[in-house]
């Protein structure tokens, strides 16, 4: 990515994110989900989903960066020690499934703030 798409991407999401929180005029009707009467765009239970939606997000980005760097650390080391293969890749399962352990702990959590 270029720097001049980088500087896009981000104020793109600096702008999005202002406009998420920008005051908008009350609802006609009012409802469980209608906003408050000071013109706010996010409920309590609109911004519990957002969160959660987000978190869950991270958490699935962290888990696939952490996963991707342990397979590509275990070929860089099988590469170096072709003899050490099936240690190297014992130690790389059972770190890998770690992983995705504590991964879908924080996906159970995120969805559960979802829902």
């Amino acid at each position: 990515m270029s720097k001049k798409m980088a500087t896009l991407a981000l104020v793109l999401m600096a702008t999005g994110m202002m406009l998420l929180f920008t005051p908008v005029p009350a609802a006609a009707q009012e409802g469980v989900n209608a906003p408050a009467e000071h013109g706010s765009m996010f409920t309590t239970d609109g911004a519990r989903k957002l969160g959660g939606a987000i978190g869950v997000g991270l958490v699935v980005m962290g888990g696939a960066a952490g996963i991707g760097r342990i397979g590509g650390s275990a070929v860089e080391a099988i590469a170096r020690q072709p003899e050490a293969n099936g240690q190297i890749s014992n130690a790389m399962i059972i770190t890998a499934a770690l992983i995705e352990g504590a991964t879908l702990f924080g996906i159970i959590v995120g969805l559960l703030a979802v829902l």
